[in-house]
């Protein structure tokens, strides 16, 4: 049976204002990525978001960002190989203790943002996100972007690595996101998304401007921060069951 994990960022709330919909998706996915600390998050949320995730079952990961609350995240910054290695270490370590002292174990690393998508393309910062991961547990799972720099650094370091592809973002012919600021970057029509999401695991493929790009899904990312975020996640867990997909941690 082919098998899929589904993932979500989480706990990318401050104290008491939440921005996403985490005790609602939680039910549809089995890995959760818990923001920590620097593009969004704080040590309250971080300690409630791995309960909320332990109390479901749901994997835990942490979901280190570069240090930019303002922009989420997501905007692109000037930083070298050795600085992406502290932050990633600082944040992980951060996460780490929350999990910790709820008697749990981490499972994943997932960057984020800016961080993710400039470590996809540039091999130093990639690979000193993987050394961060190895240096602090070797056992740790690496999400990346499939194909990326991410994943080839996860495996030069001996990590385990999950290829991940996402449910409502188009792709490029090289296989990368289409940038955010494009016009189309988004999916906003649930079936166009769910079928893609169905040919990725099946087929193994994505279509991108007519062709099929070769494609590896470990693991399908679901953002919790859309206006219909909970039923669209509910309705990729359904759709991937029907297909005879079961839907399962890693």
């Amino acid at each position: 049976m082919v098998r899929i994990d589904m993932n979500c960022d989480m706990g990318e709330s401050f104290g008491r204002y939440t921005i996403g919909a985490d005790e609602q998706i939680i039910t549809s996915i089995t890995s959760a990525n818990i923001a920590c600390g620097f593009h969004a998050g704080d040590p309250e949320t971080m300690k409630k978001t791995v309960r909320l995730a332990l109390d479901h079952s749901v994997s835990i990961g942490a979901h280190p960002g570069l240090d930019d609350l303002k922009g989420f995240g997501r905007r692109t910054m000037s930083i070298t190989a050795e600085e992406v290695y502290d932050l990633v270490v600082y944040q992980i370590g951060a996460l780490h203790g929350f999990v910790l002292a709820e008697g749990a174990v981490l499972k994943h690393v997932k960057p984020h943002g800016a961080l993710y998508n400039m470590a996809a393309v540039k091999k130093d910062l990639a690979e000193a996100i993987a050394k961060a991961i190895y240096k602090i547990n070797p056992e740790l799972i690496l999400y990346g972007l499939s194909g990326s720099e991410l994943i080839k650094a996860g495996n030069k370091f001996g990590l385990k690595t999950a290829n991940e592809v996402f449910a409502d973002r188009t792709y490029q012919r090289d296989g990368t996101l289409t940038p955010r600021h494009q016009e189309g970057a988004l999916i906003k029509d649930e079936n166009i998304a769910i079928a893609q999401v169905i040919k990725m695991v099946v087929d193994q493929k994505v279509i991108t401007s007519g062709h099929e790009v070769p494609i590896t899904a470990d693991t399908i990312c679901i953002h919790g921060d859309g206006e219909h975020s909970v039923e669209f996640a509910k309705k990729i867990n359904r759709a991937l069951q029907d297909n005879g997909i079961e839907v399962k941690g890693l």
